[in-house]
C-alpha cells in the first residue's frame, strides 16, 4: 500500500539541501459512487511522489481542499475560496523561502483550481521560481505514452487516467463498480455556470472501465519524465 503522506525527518531533509519543494493540491469532491472524495488528494501525491523518488526536492504534505465549486450539490463535497487557496499557497511559499528553499511546484490535482495559473504566473514576473505541474500538455503525453483510449476532455472527471493512477498506486481506495460508471458527455459549454450536476446524475463524466493498472504506472512514468523540464527551468 502507497503510504500518500512524507516520512522523512530533519536530517534527511539537512542531507537533501534541496532547492525545490513540491506541494500537492487535492481536493474534497465527489467521484461519482465507486471513487472516494479524496481521488484528487490521492493522484496528486501519487505524482509528487514519484517526482521525490526521481529527484532531489523536498516533499510537502498534501493540501486536501480546494477549489471544488462545479461539484457543489454532490454529497460529500467540500470547497474552500480562490482566495484562501491562494494564502495557504502564498504562506507555504513564504515559509520555505524563510527556510532556504527558493523554489516551489505546485503538483495540481484538481482541474477546478483555475486561481493556481494566476499565482504561478504572478510570482514569476521577477524570476522563475514557481511551477504549476503536470501542464496540460504533460497529461496529454502521459495518456499517449500509457496508451490511454480516452482525451482529457472525454474523459474530464472519474474515468480512465484516474481509475488508472487509482488501480497502480491506491487500490485499496477503489470499490468496485467503477467498471460500470461510464458516462459520456462530450458538449459542456456552461460548465462554469450549471456545474457538473447539469451533465451527470453520477458525477462521472469520462469512461472508469478502462482504467487498469498498467496505465497508471505508465502514466506516472511519463510525468516523471516531463518533470525534468520543469526541474531544470527552476534550478
Amino acid at each position: 500500500m502507497t503510504l500518500l503522506l512524507p516520512t522523512a525527518t530533519s536530517a534527511d531533509e539537512r542531507a537533501r539541501a534541496a532547492r525545490t519543494a513540491v506541494l500537492p493540491v487535492g481536493s474534497f469532491e465527489q467521484h461519482g459512487e465507486f471513487m472516494p472524495l479524496i481521488t484528487d488528494t490521492v493522484v496528486a501525491c501519487l505524482v509528487a511522489g514519484r517526482v521525490a523518488v526521481d529527484y532531489p526536492v523536498l516533499l510537502l504534505p498534501p493540501i486536501t481542499i480546494s477549489c471544488s465549486h462545479e461539484h457543489a450539490g454532490f454529497a460529500g463535497t467540500v470547497s474552500i475560496s480562490a482566495r484562501t487557496l491562494l494564502a495557504v499557497v502564498g504562506d507555504v511559499d513564504e515559509s520555505l523561502r524563510a527556510s532556504g528553499v527558493e523554489n516551489l511546484v505546485i503538483v495540481n490535482g484538481h482541474g477546478g483550481n483555475y486561481c493556481l495559473r494566476n499565482a504561478v504566473q504572478q510570482s514569476t514576473t521577477v524570476k522563475r521560481r514557481m511551477a504549476l505541474f503536470p501542464a496540460t500538455e504533460d497529461w496529454n503525453t502521459a495518456r499517449a505514452d500509457a496508451g490511454c483510449a480516452t482525451s482529457a476532455h472525454e474523459d474530464m472527471h472519474g474515468g480512465e487516467l484516474e481509475v488508472s493512477l487509482l488501480l497502480h498506486g491506491a487500490p485499496h481506495v477503489l470499490r468496485e463498480g467503477y467498471q460500470m460508471a461510464d458516462h459520456e458527455v462530450n458538449d459542456r459549454p456552461d460548465l462554469l455556470t450549471v456545474g457538473m450536476r447539469g451533465y451527470t446524475a453520477s458525477g462521472i463524466v469520462g469512461r472508469p472501465s478502462l482504467g487498469s493498472a498498467a496505465k497508471g504506472a505508465a502514466v506516472l512514468d511519463s510525468l516523471s519524465r516531463s518533470f525534468a523540464r520543469v526541474h531544470r527551468l527552476l534550478e
